[in-house]
């Protein structure tokens, strides 16, 4: 279902009108009219008869039957000429336009323009505050608003002391650095930092300094989709295909089924897939073909599964849409127009600005400085880098619905679509009862924090953390970035924070959480200790190590490379490395190459054909799925013409049958009489499998000189000689 801004927001209050006085649908509703307590002449009162009394801020309520229904009002007079605006948070509606105010110093009156029901309010000042009636389509309903702080006002008064707590838990949790800005009211009303941006520099970190903000990336992926969506360029239900006709996953019928709502919700039937991606050179083109090769474990849109190839789809179908790049959407349509004028897209931009974080990670409680790793082509996932104060204008703008500095940048009712639930998440985690998930929205999760309503996303790329969050009805936002790696120091900031200004009872979040860390530690070593109890001692590897080199290839995540290197095994995957310690049989673990551990720990299983020679290699490269199986790749001169024609030629089989083989293109295939010419597909040298036929293989044999002097057929009923003509 669609949503609609002004309609949608406002038909609560004319169900309110209608329950508190039940008047007759059929009822003609009146012309609007002058309250009776400020006659229609001060509306246009002269300057000199003008009250300044009743300008400024009012937080209230209306006393709805059975609740209250808060409000925010917000008065100025300019030279005798009086505006307004009023928020109804519950509601959503946010800063709508109050028309026909006027005041004469004790009267304060003023309507809600566009709403149908003539929306009135009709009040009494005195002693800061304004009590009245608010009436509607015939109903009446009490009202009563006392002057509100300035924003900037009311966030001092709750931060007080906020930025000692705020270094101190920085320090408790060994974070090189953290950064935080706060909205409220459409401004920034308070923006630090603290710590170091850069340790070895000693370089100290400001509101202005970037970080690398990860996943919270996705919802402005979403965003610049909204705004096309606006434009009717897209649909959120169009079918993948429509825009991507080449698009393709494993299963054919998910391909066909995939809308565009599914990839940015998390609900594709697809689990996250890392490792195709993760520090690869690939295209973003390249990587959504690399889908075709990749298996759903669940049945579309019955599981929530976190997946970053999903956006990196999205932005592209974007791309393909527009004809621009995701990166110039993003600058053009959020960046520019938020005067974000130092964000960007690449570690190697943010590297280059004098005032950025550097990434660090905390190992066995000490820093180490970490590689900035580039992940451009899966950017709409994830590859944004900016600052907390550039960052708040990001929040101003949803808790403004899609409006800044007086423009609108998409509409209320896109704004709306964005935050609205599209797949659950799971239930509560009774060790958080304090929030209460709602589900995952389009590039934003929604809970309920303490009975307040939240929307939120964090980020996690290497050294980095992240998180956006915003309260809605309660006009509160903030941005949180840190300099260290998988930190939980944004999400325990946040609690802080808000509990601070929303006025309840403290917890001490930091406590807590390292209480619940430090307790976690024993059960991972005792995890590893039953781990390592499984391995079978005593054993040795099958072949020789120097058997284990070569290439392994999967269609959907690349190629691994195995080298024998000063008498072990080493990795490379993506042009990350790991060394190959013996597990146990064929099964060998990673462990690090020096600093980096991406695969620490990872096992890889080596496999045999049934010749007895290592063909491929088994990894669980997502715990969700079984292993995946990369085939050993044959030698690169293997697909190579001139080195082919050395085995073409005409061979001869017992009884005087010819085969013969030849070079097309840069494959050979052979021809037995009687028989389909068969493709060969090569093995490793010398070797090639008979496509299409299991167990069939041809090899070549060579005298001294390496001269090719005969081909063995190698099937299953033996194995035949044919002697070279």
């Amino acid at each position: 279902m669609r949503h609609v801004a002004c309609p949608r927001v406002l038909s609560v209050l004319l169900v309110i009108a209608a329950c508190a006085s039940a008047p007759d649908s059929k009822r003609e509703t009146p012309a609007p009219k002058a309250p009776s307590s400020v006659a229609a002449a001060p509306r246009a009162v002269a300057a000199a008869r003008a009250s300044d009394d009743a300008a400024g801020s009012w937080k209230g309520a209306i006393e709805v039957p059975g609740q209250k229904l808060e409000i925010l009002v917000s008065l100025a007079n300019s030279a005798g000429a009086w505006s307004g605006t009023i928020s109804i948070p519950a509601q959503n509606a946010k800063d709508l336009k109050l028309v026909d105010v006027a005041s004469d110093g004790s009267k304060v009156a003023f309507r809600i323009d566009g709403v149908p029901g003539d929306p009135t309010f009709d009040g009494t000042l005195a002693d800061g505050k304004v009590t009245g009636a608010f009436t509607q389509g015939g109903a009446s309903m009490p009202f009563a608003l006392a002057r509100a702080a300035d924003p900037a006002t009311e966030a001092a008064d709750a931060l007080a002391g906020f930025d000692e707590w705020l270094e101190a838990t920085r320090a408790a949790w060994k974070s090189p650095a953290v950064a935080i800005a706060i909205v409220h009211g459409g401004k920034t009303v308070h923006a630090t930092a603290c710590g170091l941006s850069d340790v070895e520099a000693g370089r100290a970190a400001t509101p202005d300094s970037l970080f690398a903000i990860g996943s919270s990336t996705k919802a402005f992926t979403t965003f610049v989709l909204g705004t096309l969506i606006d434009e009717g360029k897209l649909a959120w239900n169009d079918r993948v295909r429509k825009h991507l006709p080449e698009f393709r996953v494993e299963d054919p019928t998910l391909s066909d089924l995939l809308i565009l709502r599914d990839l940015v919700t998390h609900r594709s039937g697809m689990p996250r897939h890392d490792l195709a991606w993760y520090n690869s050179s690939d295209t973003r083109a390249e990587l959504v073909a690399r889908l075709a090769h990749l298996p759903a474990n669940a049945d579309l849109r019955t599981e929530f599964q976190y997946n970053n190839l999903m956006y990196a789809t999205a932005g592209y179908l974007a791309e393909r849409v527009t004809g621009t790049a995701w990166e110039e959407l993003v600058r053009e349509r959020v960046f520019a127009p938020l005067a974000m004028t130092r964000s960007n897209f690449s570690v190697r931009d943010m590297a280059a600005d004098l005032d950025h974080a550097e990434p660090y990670d905390l190992r066995d409680e000490k820093l180490k400085h970490m590689p900035m790793r580039g992940i451009d082509a899966v950017g709409p996932a994830g590859s944004i880098n900016s600052s907390v104060n550039e960052m708040a204008n990001w929040v101003k703008l949803h808790l403004a619905n899609g409006e800044f500095g007086g423009r609108t940048l998409a509409q209320a009712s896109t704004l709306a679509e964005l935050h609205t639930v599209a797949m659950p998440t799971g239930g509560v985690d009774p060790n958080s009862p304090e929030t209460i998930p709602v589900g995952y929205a389009l590039g934003w999760f929604v809970d309920v924090y303490r009975g307040h309503l939240r929307i939120h996303h964090g980020g996690n790329i290497d050294g980095y953390s992240a998180l956006v969050a915003f309260l809605p009805q309660d006009d509160w936002g903030l941005v949180i970035l840190t300099n260290q790696n998988a930190s939980a120091l944004p999400g325990l900031v946040a609690q802080h924070a808000f509990d601070r200004l929303l006025g309840l009872e403290r917890v001490d979040w930091s406590a807590k959480a390292l209480a619940t860390r430090d307790a976690a530690k024993s059960k991972v070593e005792e995890g590893k200790a039953k781990r390592d109890a499984e391995r079978k001692t005593g054993t040795s590897p099958s072949h020789a190590l120097a058997d284990y080199a070569g290439e392994y290839e999967h269609a959907g995540y690349g190629i691994v490379k195995s080298t024998l290197d000063g008498g072990a095994l080493k990795i490379t995957f993506h042009e990350l490395t790991a060394k190959l310690e013996h597990w146990h049989y064929d099964v060998f673990a990673a462990r690090p190459d020096g600093e980096d551990t991406t695969f620490e720990d990872l096992k890889l299983q080596f496999t045999l054909g049934f010749d007895g020679e290592v063909d491929g290699l088994r990894v669980t490269v997502d715990p969700n799925l079984p292993p995946a199986r990369f085939e050993r790749r044959a030698e690169a001169e293997l697909s190579d013409p001139a080195f082919l024609a050395r085995y073409e030629g005409d061979y001869s089989l017992d009884g005087g049958v010819s085969c013969e083989v030849r070079v097309k293109g840069n494959a050979l295939t052979v021809f037995v009489p009687g028989q389909p010419t068969y493709p060969l597909n090569p093995k490793r040298r010398g070797w090639f499998d008979l496509e299409g036929l299991e167990g069939f293989s041809l090899k070549f044999v060579a005298d001294e000189s390496g001269k090719i002097v005969a081909a063995e057929f190698h099937q299953p009923n033996g194995v035949f000689e044919a002697k070279r003509k």
